[in-house]
């Protein structure tokens, strides 16, 4: 014979002191849980949101960013002779040559970081999402105006349209501000490709090659071509796999995450355990009643139980809501962590995903059943005779 569930609903209502402080512990927990897991959801959705299957990176061998790889020349040209190739309208392949450098600049806070200035020709934009200028124009080739990121433009200082950035001898005048969509580029300053070189004094080669394909066979038969040729001595990959490499700034938060979460968590079920047992030590006479109607010892278990799930449940629900409110007004702005393999600054945005929002409410259930359990079994044990006899 089960407890009816309307006697642990009035038993919740009826503490509401010992309820509330319960459900704020478990809330406080998964809402610090989420908002260091957005974290990583961020930086992970900011390296998968530009992926194309048909995009290959060629590089260095074993470079693992575009900041440690160089092309000469020759071999660029030799790239754009291999099999695979797709080609635009004009019947010219789908190349592009990229430079990058890595500049020292000053956050609205006041603390510098370095900032990737990629150069590019025209054909990179075929390459990659649309790109739209929001703000401003497009820098003209040939001269050292450039265009600057949203996000960029958000969290570093004088990177408005007219201002000029400036890296010791380095320099470019800012003519406009595109969005990237939360791609890796919303990290970047773009401008032309020669005049980033002559300024990065690099102009005898390039830091990667980005190459269309036509189809997979062709994506196949272009990363065996690179493989293959001697004379390139390259390595062709796909975009997935060159972003999935760049994931390994996320780990660092992701770790943190579960370490906060789970000393957090312990901190939590602690205290609700607590909870439980002052409620079971306050109702030792009910509980002897409900053993004295005939209610079995796994009924009085399972009855404590249901009310810490519910305590958990209640505290998941009030954390994932907190969580939401502060990202969605409060964490708007873009944050940033080291990316340690182009040494530079990645930018993103806390992102609290649906999948994100299921495993914090099923921490909180965890939290809530962890925290129950020795406190319903302590009531499921309870002899009825003593508190029966002083009633």
């Amino acid at each position: 014979m089960a407890i009816p569930l309307k006697y642990n609903l009035r038993s919740l209502l009826v503490r509401k002191v010992s309820t509330g402080m319960t459900i704020l512990g478990v809330s406080l927990v998964v809402t610090v849980f989420l908002l260091v897991m957005s974290l990583a959801e961020g930086v992970r959705k900011t390296f998968h949101t530009s992926v194309s299957p048909l995009n290959l990176m060629v590089m260095r061998v074993g470079a693992q960013s575009d900041v440690q790889s160089f092309v000469e020349k020759e071999k660029y040209e030799s790239i754009r002779t291999l099999p695979g190739v797709a080609r635009d309208e004009q019947g010219q392949p789908l190349v592009s040559p990229e430079v990058v450098t890595l500049i020292n600049l000053p956050r609205r806070d006041g603390k510098k970081t370095n900032v990737i200035v990629r150069g590019v020709e025209p054909v990179a934009f075929k390459l990659r999402p649309s790109i739209p200028i929001i703000e401003g124009r497009m820098y003209r080739d040939g001269t050292n105006e450039a265009i600057v990121s949203r996000r960029t433009r958000e969290r570093f200082a004088s990177t408005n349209v007219g201002d000029t950035i400036q890296s010791g001898s380095q320099k470019w005048v800012v003519v406009g501000i595109f969005d990237a969509a939360g791609s890796p580029y919303d990290s970047e300053i773009w401008a032309d490709l020669h005049n980033v070189q002559g300024q990065a004094h690099r102009s005898n080669g390039y830091s990667i090659v980005r190459v269309r394909v036509s189809d997979s066979d062709a994506r196949d038969q272009f990363v065996a071509a690179v493989k293959g040729n001697q004379q390139i001595k390259m390595e062709a990959k796909t975009e997935a796999a060159f972003y999935e490499e760049q994931m390994g700034t996320a780990k660092p938060i992701q770790f943190l995450a579960y370490f906060v979460g789970i000393l957090m968590a312990i901190g939590a079920s602690f205290g609700a355990m607590n909870t439980m047992y002052a409620q079971v030590s306050a109702r030792i006479r009910e509980v002897a009643t409900l053993r004295a109607l005939g209610f079995p010892r796994r009924s009085i278990l399972l009855s404590f139980m249901l009310e810490a799930l519910a305590l958990g449940l209640l505290g998941g629900m009030v954390g994932a809501i907190l969580a939401t409110l502060v990202v969605s007004f409060i964490l708007t702005a873009p944050t940033g962590t080291q990316n340690f393999n182009t040494f530079a600054e990645i930018l993103f945005n806390f992102q609290l995903s649906p999948s994100l929002i299921l495993s914090g409410m099923i921490f909180a259930v965890a939290i809530g059943l962890f925290g129950g359990f020795f406190p319903a079994a302590r009531a499921a044990r309870l002899k009825i005779i003593n508190p029966l006899r002083e009633a």
